[in-house]
């Protein structure tokens, strides 16, 4: 009712303002004169009223920042296939992570007992984060213990009690302002810590430190530092610490909840997840798939806000000016409003123009003796992929895996056909592609735009 009065207003004042311009006043009667003057109010006050509406709705002919947009207000132009040349170099990369040199010498030096997974070095660049399992346990899918070393591979101490242990090290990632980290982290009462290690002596001719006259000859055996215990579960939560390693606490205490993929807000107050029960991670890893989750947001004080009561597989990501965050679902990429007030989302479903694309590049690599043309044919998943009754079957067209939100007004999204297989602790990732999203602000005259170029809200979460 109320946006049919606006419309009315709207109307009217356009009416008004021809009537005003046409008006004359005839004769010099008071009436007219009264007449004029309350037509010129009622005329301005419906101006400012449309333009109340305008920006209350964030639709303006002249765009704004898209900081300020909400996400049911973005529109978009989708890029398939982008070229490799045009891609950010960080995303043409395909280089293995190599451990600090530092870090890694001290581990073969000196803790030749414990196996080094991944070293997490700081974007300040004074410490790292060295991820280790002990005993026999090694690998990216192991368990694993953290401490805190210097950039210099110097050690500074232990971080977790005993009863607590890492999981996910791929995940593990420092605030961008190097004063806090997170990680997944599970009860294990059988873990216990490597003890500190002795302290390297400096190289001389001899490995006995002198002893001054005035020292006492027995000296106290130091006492190994204590640390706090922290709230430990069953399943595998969010937690932080600083850049000490102190301050160590849970974010997160759904019990029976797995979060992983996790990623820090630009200004380091939240954190992205993805958060699933424990029946729905092990059904997919039994099915050789990626694990999936419900998108969500979580504060630094534990508050949790879930943004899709869908599960994806994809990690969300953050725009570089935190006002939103995305992720895909299959041929569909979504986002949401990072802020609580009046939070908006919506979806951006491209499976038709993936599908003319694939149809394309198939025809181009793989039936024109490209790279690619022996490649063996397409997999019962691919073939019982969403596709219409009767169409062809694409081995290029597969969802979305994962999301690069480079610039404010662009994101690169990877589509793959991805696959766990047995005796192989990695996923195999087949006909990668990288394609881009273009956002802009909707223009202000909804009526005129496509209706397939307009993002779709997705339905409301249910828990």
């Amino acid at each position: 009712m109320r946006a049919r009065r606006t419309r009315r207003a709207c109307r009217a004042w356009l009416k008004g303002s021809w009537m005003f311009r046409s008006l004359r006043v005839e004769g010099r009667g008071a009436a007219a004169l009264l007449l004029t003057l309350t037509l010129a109010a009622a005329l301005l006050s419906a101006a400012a009223g449309c333009r109340q509406v305008q920006n209350a709705t964030g639709l303006g002919v002249r765009p704004k920042s898209l900081r300020d947009v909400p996400a049911e207000r973005l529109s978009f132009r989708f890029e398939p296939d982008a070229k490799e040349d045009a891609l950010p170099e960080r995303l043409r990369r395909d280089e293995a992570e190599e451990p600090m040199p530092g870090v890694k010498s001290a581990f073969e030096s000196q803790r030749t007992a414990d196996a080094l997974i991944r070293t997490v070095p700081d974007p300040a660049g004074m410490r790292a984060l060295a991820l280790y399992g002990t005993g026999d346990t090694s690998g990216s899918n192991s368990d694993f213990r953290i401490d805190l070393y210097s950039a210099e591979g110097a050690f500074v101490r232990n971080i977790l009690p005993h009863d607590l242990t890492g999981v996910f090290p791929a995940e593990v990632a420092w605030s961008p302002d190097s004063q806090m980290f997170a990680f997944s982290g599970i009860r294990n009462p059988s873990a216990t810590p490597t003890p500190t290690p002795e302290p390297a002596l400096p190289p001389g001719p001899s490995t006995v430190a002198p002893v001054a006259p005035d020292v006492p000859e027995s000296l106290p055996t130091p006492v190994a530092p204590v640390i706090p215990s922290v709230q430990t579960f069953k399943t595998e939560q969010v937690y932080v610490a600083n850049r000490d390693g102190f301050e160590l606490r849970p974010v997160t205490s759904r019990e029976g909840l797995i979060y992983f993929k996790l990623a820090w807000s630009p200004d380091g107050r939240r954190l992205s997840a993805l958060a699933c029960k424990e029946d729905e991670y092990s059904a997919r890893m039994t099915e050789g798939r990626l694990p999936a989750g419900r998108p969500r947001l979580i504060t630094l004080e534990g508050q949790e806000r879930l943004l899709d009561d869908r599960l994806t597989e994809v990690a969300p990501v953050w725009s570089p000016d935190g006002s939103k965050v995305a992720t895909a679902f299959e041929y569909e990429v979504a986002i949401y409003d990072a802020s609580p007030e009046h939070p908006t989302g919506g979806g951006i479903s491209l499976q038709e123009p993936l599908r003319a694309a694939s149809a394309e590049y198939d025809a181009r690599v793989f039936k024109k003796g490209g790279p690619q043309s022996n490649t063996q044919p397409p997999s019962p998943q691919q073939q019982n992929a969403e596709q219409p009754a009767g169409a062809e079957v694409l081995i290029s067209l597969n969802p979305f895996v994962r999301l690069e939100w480079e610039t404010p007004e662009t994101i690169y999204a990877e589509t793959a056909y991805v696959r766990f297989y047995r005796n192989d602790p990695l996923p195999s990732f087949k006909y990668t592609r990288w394609h881009v999203l273009h956002l802009s602000p909707q223009a202000a005259v909804l009526s005129v735009l496509e209706p397939a170029r307009r993002i779709r809200t997705p339905r409301a979460p249910r828990i």
